[in-house]
C-alpha cells in the first residue's frame, strides 16, 4: 500500500510539473518572440532563463536535482563535447550550463514552428541525416564557424536518446570533427535516462550525474579515437547506472 501512495505520488508530481513546464514554455516562446529580431546572444540569454525555470520546476514539484563531477575537465577554451544521450534532461542542463553551445541536431528540428525558428537563430549545427559526405563536409564547416565565435559544440555520439545500460553504434560525425577540428575533446558521462527516459512523460525524483570526463587530445587516428571514446563514455555512464 505504502509502495502504491509512493507511486502515484511521483506520478502526481511529475503531471503537475509537465503542466507547469508547458505553461512555462508557451509563455517564453510567446513573450520572446521579438528576439527573433536579436543577436543570438540575446536569444541565449533568454533560453537560459526558460532553461533555469525549467530546472527549478523539475526541482520544486518532481524533487528532481543534479550533481556534476569532474569540473576541473571543464576547459575554458571552446572544444568539443561528446556527450552520452539518455534524456531531453542533458539537453537542457548543457544548454544551460556552458557558454552558448552550439548543438549538432538533425535539421528536422528547425522545423517546429517557434521552437525551430530559435534554434536557427542561435546557430545550432543542423545536419541531414540522409547527406552522409556532403552533411559531414557542412557539419565540419559549421563547427569551425562556432569555434570561431568561441563557442563550444555539443554532439551525442550515438545520434539518438539510448535506454541506461544500452549502447547504439558510435556515429562517424564525431570522428570527423575530431579529425577535421584539431581540439580536445571532453567525453561526458551521465544517468539521467533513470529518472527522465526516452520521451517518458513519469519523471522520477532523485539527483541525476553527470561527469565530465578527462579531455582526449588531438591526434589519434579514427579507429583508436572511437575506441578510447566509446570506452570512456560507456564504461562512466554505466559505473553511474549502478551506483545510483
Amino acid at each position: 500500500m505504502a509502495r502504491l501512495a509512493a507511486e502515484a505520488m511521483t506520478a502526481f508530481r511529475a503531471l503537475v510539473f509537465n503542466i507547469l513546464y508547458l505553461l512555462w514554455t508557451a509563455a517564453m516562446h510567446i513573450v520572446c518572440l521579438p528576439l527573433l529580431l536579436a543577436p543570438s546572444r540575446a536569444i541565449h540569454a533568454a533560453a537560459k532563463m526558460w532553461i533555469g525555470g525549467a530546472l527549478w520546476l523539475l526541482k520544486v514539484c518532481v524533487g528532481l536535482s543534479a550533481r556534476e563531477v569532474g569540473r576541473k575537465n571543464l576547459p575554458h577554451e571552446p572544444v568539443l563535447f561528446a556527450v552520452k544521450h539518455q534524456s531531453a534532461w542533458e539537453t537542457l542542463f548543457l544548454s544551460w550550463r556552458l557558454n552558448h553551445p552550439a548543438f549538432v541536431l538533425k535539421k528536422e528540428l528547425l522545423l517546429i514552428p517557434v521552437f525551430g525558428w530559435f534554434l536557427a537563430r542561435t546557430g545550432m549545427i543542423a545536419i541531414d541525416r540522409s547527406g552522409k559526405a556532403s552533411a559531414l563536409k557542412k557539419m565540419v564547416a559549421d563547427a569551425k564557424a562556432v569555434f570561431a565565435q568561441g563557442r563550444p559544440v555539443i554532439i551525442f555520439p550515438e545520434g539518438t536518446r539510448v535506454t541506461p545500460g544500452h549502447r547504439k553504434p558510435y556515429q562517424p560525425g564525431v570522428a570527423a570533427l575530431y579529425a577535421q577540428l584539431g581540439v580536445p575533446v571532453v567525453p561526458v558521462a551521465l544517468n539521467s535516462g533513470l529518472f527522465w527516459g526516452r520521451k517518458a512523460v513519469l519523471k522520477k525524483p532523485g539527483t541525476i550525474t553527470i561527469e565530465y570526463l578527462p579531455p582526449i587530445a588531438p591526434g589519434l587516428d579514427r579507429k583508436a579515437f572511437m575506441r578510447e571514446l566509446e570506452s570512456r563514455i560507456e564504461t562512466a555512464s554505466n559505473r553511474l547506472a549502478e551506483e545510483r
